[in-house]
Protein backbone atom coordinates (compact mmCIF):
# COMPACT_ATOMS: atom_id res chain seq x y z
CA UNK A 1 0.00 0.00 0.00
CA UNK A 2 1.15 3.42 -0.69
CA UNK A 3 0.61 5.43 2.59
CA UNK A 4 -0.97 9.07 2.16
CA UNK A 5 1.54 11.99 3.71
CA UNK A 6 4.90 10.59 1.81
CA UNK A 7 4.96 8.13 4.51
CA UNK A 8 5.88 5.85 1.78
CA UNK A 9 5.20 2.52 0.81
CA UNK A 10 3.78 -0.48 3.33
CA UNK A 11 4.36 -4.02 2.59
CA UNK A 12 4.62 -7.63 4.22
CA UNK A 13 7.56 -10.27 3.06
CA UNK A 14 6.77 -13.54 1.62
CA UNK A 15 9.10 -14.90 3.41
CA UNK A 16 6.63 -16.22 5.91
CA UNK A 17 5.45 -18.54 3.11
CA UNK A 18 7.70 -21.58 1.50
CA UNK A 19 8.95 -19.97 -1.88
CA UNK A 20 11.93 -22.05 -2.41
CA UNK A 21 10.69 -23.09 -5.51
CA UNK A 22 9.16 -21.22 -8.46
CA UNK A 23 6.22 -23.14 -7.98
CA UNK A 24 5.93 -22.92 -4.51
CA UNK A 25 6.57 -19.07 -5.07
CA UNK A 26 3.65 -18.68 -7.43
CA UNK A 27 1.53 -20.42 -5.32
CA UNK A 28 1.76 -17.59 -2.45
CA UNK A 29 1.65 -14.52 -4.91
CA UNK A 30 -1.45 -16.28 -6.50
CA UNK A 31 -2.71 -17.60 -3.00
CA UNK A 32 -1.89 -15.28 0.13
CA UNK A 33 -0.57 -12.58 -1.51
CA UNK A 34 -4.00 -12.45 -3.79
CA UNK A 35 -6.27 -12.48 -0.47
CA UNK A 36 -4.26 -9.99 1.20
CA UNK A 37 -4.55 -7.64 -1.67
CA UNK A 38 -8.82 -8.26 -1.69
CA UNK A 39 -8.88 -7.70 1.47
CA UNK A 40 -7.01 -4.77 2.13
CA UNK A 41 -6.51 -2.91 -1.15
CA UNK A 42 -8.90 -4.43 -3.67
CA UNK A 43 -8.98 -1.75 -6.24
CA UNK A 44 -5.81 -0.20 -6.20
CA UNK A 45 -2.34 -1.38 -7.36
CA UNK A 46 -0.68 -3.27 -4.22
CA UNK A 47 2.77 -3.23 -2.74
CA UNK A 48 4.52 -6.86 -1.91
CA UNK A 49 7.29 -7.44 -0.31
CA UNK A 50 9.25 -10.27 -2.38
CA UNK A 51 11.47 -13.68 -1.14
CA UNK A 52 13.30 -15.80 -3.76
CA UNK A 53 15.61 -18.43 -2.80
CA UNK A 54 18.82 -18.65 -4.55
CA UNK A 55 16.88 -22.29 -6.48
CA UNK A 56 13.86 -20.03 -7.42
CA UNK A 57 16.31 -17.32 -9.53
CA UNK A 58 17.78 -19.83 -11.11
CA UNK A 59 14.42 -21.34 -12.24
CA UNK A 60 13.50 -17.81 -12.99
CA UNK A 61 15.87 -17.53 -15.97
CA UNK A 62 14.39 -19.51 -18.00
CA UNK A 63 11.73 -17.10 -20.10
CA UNK A 64 8.28 -18.79 -20.00
CA UNK A 65 8.45 -18.96 -16.34
CA UNK A 66 9.87 -15.11 -15.92
CA UNK A 67 6.91 -14.54 -18.54
CA UNK A 68 4.76 -16.10 -16.53
CA UNK A 69 5.84 -14.08 -13.25
CA UNK A 70 5.58 -10.70 -15.23
CA UNK A 71 1.75 -11.69 -16.13
CA UNK A 72 1.23 -11.98 -12.70
CA UNK A 73 1.97 -8.73 -11.01
CA UNK A 74 0.15 -7.50 -13.96
CA UNK A 75 -2.79 -9.36 -13.97
CA UNK A 76 -3.18 -9.17 -9.59
CA UNK A 77 -1.89 -5.48 -10.02
CA UNK A 78 1.43 -6.56 -7.78
CA UNK A 79 4.14 -3.59 -7.21
CA UNK A 80 7.22 -5.59 -5.75
CA UNK A 81 9.14 -3.11 -5.07
CA UNK A 82 11.28 -4.78 -2.27
CA UNK A 83 12.90 -7.87 -2.12
CA UNK A 84 14.16 -9.69 1.34
CA UNK A 85 17.46 -11.12 -0.32
CA UNK A 86 18.61 -12.75 2.99
CA UNK A 87 18.12 -16.23 2.61
CA UNK A 88 19.63 -17.72 -0.01
CA UNK A 89 18.72 -21.36 0.88
CA UNK A 90 15.51 -23.14 2.39
CA UNK A 91 13.43 -20.68 4.87
CA UNK A 92 11.05 -23.08 6.02
CA UNK A 93 10.35 -26.77 7.20
CA UNK A 94 14.05 -27.76 8.05
CA UNK A 95 16.68 -26.30 10.21
CA UNK A 96 18.06 -23.14 9.86
CA UNK A 97 19.40 -21.48 12.40
CA UNK A 98 22.81 -19.71 11.49
CA UNK A 99 23.63 -21.12 8.06
CA UNK A 100 20.98 -18.39 7.17
CA UNK A 101 23.97 -16.57 6.91
CA UNK A 102 25.52 -18.68 4.38
CA UNK A 103 26.93 -18.08 1.61
CA UNK A 104 27.63 -14.66 3.59
CA UNK A 105 29.61 -11.66 1.92
CA UNK A 106 32.51 -13.45 2.12
CA UNK A 107 31.32 -15.52 -1.03
CA UNK A 108 31.06 -14.79 -4.62
CA UNK A 109 27.69 -17.24 -4.63
CA UNK A 110 26.31 -14.09 -2.33
CA UNK A 111 27.30 -11.31 -5.15
CA UNK A 112 25.89 -13.36 -7.46
CA UNK A 113 22.83 -14.37 -5.86
CA UNK A 114 22.22 -10.26 -4.97
CA UNK A 115 23.19 -9.17 -8.77
CA UNK A 116 20.53 -11.58 -10.02
CA UNK A 117 17.44 -10.80 -7.66
CA UNK A 118 18.28 -7.12 -8.60
CA UNK A 119 18.34 -7.93 -12.30
CA UNK A 120 14.90 -9.29 -12.19
CA UNK A 121 13.89 -6.32 -9.57
CA UNK A 122 14.73 -4.11 -12.69
CA UNK A 123 12.96 -5.99 -15.41
CA UNK A 124 9.85 -6.48 -13.43
CA UNK A 125 9.04 -2.86 -11.73
CA UNK A 126 8.64 0.65 -14.04
CA UNK A 127 10.98 2.50 -15.20
CA UNK A 128 11.84 5.62 -12.56
CA UNK A 129 11.07 2.99 -9.58
CA UNK A 130 13.11 2.69 -6.06
CA UNK A 131 13.83 -0.72 -5.34
CA UNK A 132 15.20 -1.61 -2.30
CA UNK A 133 16.89 -5.42 -1.68
CA UNK A 134 17.50 -6.50 2.16
CA UNK A 135 20.61 -9.06 2.70
CA UNK A 136 22.45 -10.15 5.74
CA UNK A 137 24.41 -8.30 8.04
CA UNK A 138 27.77 -9.60 6.76
CA UNK A 139 27.91 -12.82 8.53
CA UNK A 140 27.37 -14.31 11.23
CA UNK A 141 29.61 -12.92 14.19
CA UNK A 142 32.06 -16.25 15.10
CA UNK A 143 32.52 -15.49 11.08
CA UNK A 144 32.93 -12.56 10.38
CA UNK A 145 36.21 -12.05 12.41
CA UNK A 146 38.94 -10.41 9.99
CA UNK A 147 37.08 -10.78 7.27
CA UNK A 148 35.71 -6.63 7.08
CA UNK A 149 37.77 -5.56 4.28
CA UNK A 150 36.76 -8.71 2.07
CA UNK A 151 33.27 -8.22 3.12
CA UNK A 152 33.47 -4.50 2.48
CA UNK A 153 34.71 -5.03 -0.80
CA UNK A 154 32.38 -7.32 -1.77
CA UNK A 155 29.65 -4.82 -1.48
CA UNK A 156 31.63 -2.51 -3.18
CA UNK A 157 31.22 -4.71 -6.01
CA UNK A 158 27.59 -5.23 -6.04
CA UNK A 159 26.88 -1.61 -5.84
CA UNK A 160 29.08 -1.35 -9.06
CA UNK A 161 26.41 -3.83 -10.59
CA UNK A 162 23.61 -1.13 -9.25
CA UNK A 163 25.41 1.84 -10.57
CA UNK A 164 25.36 0.23 -13.77
CA UNK A 165 22.16 -1.55 -13.34
CA UNK A 166 20.94 1.74 -12.72
CA UNK A 167 22.53 3.52 -15.97
CA UNK A 168 21.07 0.48 -18.12
CA UNK A 169 17.68 0.75 -16.39
CA UNK A 170 16.46 3.91 -15.08
CA UNK A 171 15.35 1.25 -12.20
CA UNK A 172 17.42 2.10 -9.04
CA UNK A 173 18.11 -0.73 -6.33
CA UNK A 174 19.36 0.35 -3.28
CA UNK A 175 21.34 -3.10 -1.19
CA UNK A 176 20.51 -2.33 2.57
CA UNK A 177 22.48 -4.40 5.32
CA UNK A 178 20.30 -5.84 8.44
CA UNK A 179 21.73 -5.74 11.50
CA UNK A 180 21.04 -8.84 13.78
CA UNK A 181 22.11 -9.72 17.35
CA UNK A 182 25.06 -11.93 17.52
CA UNK A 183 26.35 -10.97 13.60
CA UNK A 184 29.27 -8.90 12.27
CA UNK A 185 26.36 -5.95 12.04
CA UNK A 186 24.57 -6.13 14.98
CA UNK A 187 24.17 -2.84 16.56
CA UNK A 188 23.29 0.32 15.12
CA UNK A 189 26.14 1.99 16.62
CA UNK A 190 28.71 -0.81 15.03
CA UNK A 191 26.73 -0.68 11.56
CA UNK A 192 27.43 3.14 11.03
CA UNK A 193 31.43 2.57 12.16
CA UNK A 194 31.63 -0.10 9.78
CA UNK A 195 30.29 2.22 6.73
CA UNK A 196 31.82 4.95 7.78
CA UNK A 197 35.40 3.30 7.78
CA UNK A 198 34.78 0.39 4.62
CA UNK A 199 31.62 1.39 2.41
CA UNK A 200 31.64 5.34 2.85
CA UNK A 201 35.31 5.76 3.33
CA UNK A 202 37.76 8.03 0.30
CA UNK A 203 39.08 4.78 -0.30
CA UNK A 204 35.60 3.17 -0.92
CA UNK A 205 34.64 5.62 -3.22
CA UNK A 206 38.14 5.34 -4.88
CA UNK A 207 37.19 1.68 -5.20
CA UNK A 208 33.83 2.32 -7.05
CA UNK A 209 34.99 4.70 -9.23
CA UNK A 210 37.30 1.89 -10.64
CA UNK A 211 34.55 -0.81 -10.76
CA UNK A 212 32.40 1.73 -12.55
CA UNK A 213 34.45 4.54 -14.54
CA UNK A 214 33.08 7.25 -12.82
CA UNK A 215 34.84 10.31 -11.27
CA UNK A 216 35.84 9.62 -7.37
CA UNK A 217 33.70 12.28 -6.39
CA UNK A 218 30.43 10.81 -8.57
CA UNK A 219 31.40 7.84 -6.76
CA UNK A 220 31.21 8.95 -3.11
CA UNK A 221 27.53 10.86 -4.32
CA UNK A 222 26.51 7.19 -5.67
CA UNK A 223 27.30 4.63 -2.60
CA UNK A 224 24.47 6.02 -0.31
CA UNK A 225 22.38 5.95 -3.17
CA UNK A 226 23.03 2.12 -3.60
CA UNK A 227 23.96 0.74 -0.22
CA UNK A 228 22.69 1.78 3.22
CA UNK A 229 20.80 -0.24 6.15
CA UNK A 230 17.50 -2.38 6.93
CA UNK A 231 16.72 -1.61 10.52
CA UNK A 232 14.91 -4.35 11.84
CA UNK A 233 12.61 -3.17 14.47
CA UNK A 234 13.12 -6.40 16.43
CA UNK A 235 16.21 -6.83 16.48
CA UNK A 236 17.10 -3.16 17.43
CA UNK A 237 14.68 -3.61 20.42
CA UNK A 238 16.34 -6.99 20.92
CA UNK A 239 19.92 -5.41 21.22
CA UNK A 240 17.99 -2.84 24.04
CA UNK A 241 18.60 -0.10 20.97
CA UNK A 242 17.12 3.52 21.86
CA UNK A 243 14.82 4.25 19.19
CA UNK A 244 15.81 8.40 18.64
CA UNK A 245 19.56 7.71 19.23
CA UNK A 246 19.71 4.91 17.01
CA UNK A 247 18.56 6.54 13.87
CA UNK A 248 19.94 10.19 15.26
CA UNK A 249 23.61 7.71 14.75
CA UNK A 250 22.67 6.57 11.38
CA UNK A 251 21.65 10.67 10.21
CA UNK A 252 25.10 11.68 11.97
CA UNK A 253 26.72 8.77 9.29
CA UNK A 254 24.67 9.74 6.78
CA UNK A 255 23.84 6.09 6.62
CA UNK A 256 20.23 5.69 4.41
CA UNK A 257 17.61 2.96 5.96
CA UNK A 258 16.65 2.21 2.51
CA UNK A 259 14.12 -0.32 4.16
CA UNK A 260 12.17 -0.40 7.38
CA UNK A 261 11.22 -3.69 8.77
CA UNK A 262 8.17 -3.50 11.31
CA UNK A 263 8.89 -7.19 13.31
CA UNK A 264 8.29 -7.17 17.32
CA UNK A 265 10.31 -9.59 19.65
CA UNK A 266 9.58 -11.77 23.25
CA UNK A 267 10.24 -9.35 26.23
CA UNK A 268 10.37 -10.66 29.80
CA UNK A 269 11.03 -7.80 31.95
CA UNK A 270 12.70 -10.24 34.61
CA UNK A 271 13.67 -13.50 34.24
CA UNK A 272 12.47 -16.63 36.38
CA UNK A 273 11.85 -20.47 36.52
CA UNK A 274 8.57 -20.13 35.10
CA UNK A 275 9.88 -17.55 32.20
CA UNK A 276 12.48 -20.20 31.61
CA UNK A 277 10.11 -23.02 31.09
CA UNK A 278 7.55 -20.94 29.18
CA UNK A 279 10.15 -20.84 26.50
CA UNK A 280 10.66 -24.05 25.64
CA UNK A 281 7.87 -23.30 23.34
CA UNK A 282 9.19 -20.93 21.83
CA UNK A 283 12.56 -22.96 20.84
CA UNK A 284 11.47 -24.81 17.71
CA UNK A 285 14.53 -26.00 16.00
CA UNK A 286 14.23 -24.01 13.25
CA UNK A 287 15.36 -20.73 13.26
CA UNK A 288 17.87 -19.05 15.70
CA UNK A 289 15.92 -17.20 18.65
CA UNK A 290 19.14 -15.02 19.99
CA UNK A 291 18.62 -13.58 23.72
CA UNK A 292 19.83 -10.91 24.98
CA UNK A 293 20.26 -10.40 28.86
CA UNK A 294 20.45 -7.40 30.49
CA UNK A 295 21.44 -6.99 34.48
CA UNK A 296 23.51 -4.76 36.63
CA UNK A 297 26.83 -5.94 34.37
CA UNK A 298 24.96 -4.67 31.35
CA UNK A 299 24.01 -7.02 28.41
CA UNK A 300 25.15 -10.17 27.71
CA UNK A 301 24.82 -12.12 24.43
CA UNK A 302 23.53 -16.18 24.10
CA UNK A 303 23.23 -16.83 19.70
CA UNK A 304 20.54 -18.98 20.46
CA UNK A 305 17.45 -20.08 23.22
CA UNK A 306 19.40 -23.85 24.30
CA UNK A 307 22.41 -21.87 25.64
CA UNK A 308 20.49 -18.86 27.52
CA UNK A 309 18.28 -21.37 29.11
CA UNK A 310 20.97 -23.85 30.08
CA UNK A 311 22.59 -23.64 33.95
CA UNK A 312 24.93 -20.48 33.41
CA UNK A 313 22.98 -18.74 30.78
CA UNK A 314 20.74 -16.26 31.66
CA UNK A 315 19.97 -15.34 34.97
CA UNK A 316 17.06 -14.69 36.89
CA UNK A 317 15.84 -10.96 37.68
CA UNK A 318 17.47 -9.99 34.23
CA UNK A 319 15.29 -8.74 31.08
CA UNK A 320 14.98 -10.96 28.72
CA UNK A 321 14.50 -10.07 25.00
CA UNK A 322 14.54 -12.95 21.91
CA UNK A 323 14.84 -12.97 18.91
CA UNK A 324 11.33 -13.86 18.10
CA UNK A 325 9.19 -12.24 15.69
CA UNK A 326 5.30 -12.44 17.01
CA UNK A 327 2.51 -10.79 15.53
CA UNK A 328 3.06 -7.11 15.88
CA UNK A 329 -0.50 -6.55 16.92
CA UNK A 330 0.24 -8.32 20.18
CA UNK A 331 1.06 -6.27 23.27
CA UNK A 332 1.86 -9.33 25.55
CA UNK A 333 1.56 -13.15 25.41
CA UNK A 334 0.17 -15.44 28.02
CA UNK A 335 3.39 -15.60 29.60
CA UNK A 336 5.60 -12.78 28.45
CA UNK A 337 5.48 -8.99 27.01
CA UNK A 338 6.42 -8.24 23.96
CA UNK A 339 8.53 -5.43 22.18
CA UNK A 340 5.58 -4.03 20.68
CA UNK A 341 6.10 -0.44 22.32
CA UNK A 342 9.77 0.18 20.72
CA UNK A 343 7.82 -0.74 17.12
CA UNK A 344 5.57 2.18 18.19
CA UNK A 345 7.93 4.44 19.09
CA UNK A 346 9.71 3.76 15.85
CA UNK A 347 6.21 4.26 13.86
CA UNK A 348 5.32 7.42 15.98
CA UNK A 349 8.91 8.78 14.91
CA UNK A 350 8.10 7.52 11.29
CA UNK A 351 4.89 9.64 11.22
CA UNK A 352 6.88 12.78 12.21
CA UNK A 353 9.94 12.47 10.09
CA UNK A 354 10.14 9.70 7.43
CA UNK A 355 12.94 6.98 8.40
CA UNK A 356 12.58 4.80 5.02
CA UNK A 357 10.30 4.53 1.69
CA UNK A 358 10.21 1.26 2.40
CA UNK A 359 7.92 -0.09 5.47
CA UNK A 360 7.83 -4.36 5.78
CA UNK A 361 5.85 -6.23 8.00
CA UNK A 362 8.09 -9.51 8.85
CA UNK A 363 6.58 -11.57 11.46
CA UNK A 364 8.08 -14.75 9.31
CA UNK A 365 7.65 -17.34 12.07
CA UNK A 366 3.94 -18.19 11.43
CA UNK A 367 4.47 -21.67 10.94
CA UNK A 368 6.26 -22.56 14.62
CA UNK A 369 4.52 -19.86 16.69
CA UNK A 370 3.28 -21.44 20.06
CA UNK A 371 -0.85 -22.45 19.40
CA UNK A 372 -3.37 -19.71 20.09
CA UNK A 373 -0.71 -16.45 19.18
CA UNK A 374 -2.65 -15.96 15.96
CA UNK A 375 -6.07 -16.23 15.53
CA UNK A 376 -7.74 -17.41 12.14
CA UNK A 377 -5.84 -17.55 9.29
CA UNK A 378 -2.37 -16.59 7.98
CA UNK A 379 -3.93 -13.97 5.48
CA UNK A 380 -6.04 -12.27 8.20
CA UNK A 381 -3.26 -12.71 10.63
CA UNK A 382 -1.51 -10.57 8.03
CA UNK A 383 -4.35 -7.84 7.14
CA UNK A 384 -4.61 -7.38 10.68
CA UNK A 385 -0.90 -6.95 11.23
CA UNK A 386 -0.62 -4.20 8.57
CA UNK A 387 -3.85 -2.60 9.39
CA UNK A 388 -2.39 -2.02 12.76
CA UNK A 389 0.47 -0.28 11.53
CA UNK A 390 -1.63 1.66 9.05
CA UNK A 391 -3.76 2.68 12.20
CA UNK A 392 -0.33 3.96 14.21
CA UNK A 393 0.55 5.97 11.23
CA UNK A 394 -2.59 7.65 10.86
Amino acid sequence: MILPGGLGALTWCLNIHPTQSWQEARAALTGPARAVKAALSPDEPFVVGLRFSAETVAELAEPGKRAELKTIFAAEGFLPLTMNGFPYGPFHGARVKEEVYLPDWRAKERLAYTCALADLMAEINPEGAFLSLSTVPGAFRPNGAGAEAAMADMMLRAAAHLVKLEAETGRRVALALEPEPCCFLETIEESAAFFRAHLFSDAAAARLAALTGRSKAQAADLLPRHLGLCYDVCHAAVEFEDAAQSLAILRESCVPVHKLQLSSALRIPSGSPEARAALAAFDDGVYLHQLIAKGPVGLRRFADLPLALAPGGAEDGEEWRVHFHVPVFLETLPAFGTTQGFLAEILALHRAEPISEHLEVETYTWSVLPPGLAAGSVDQAVARELNWVKARLA
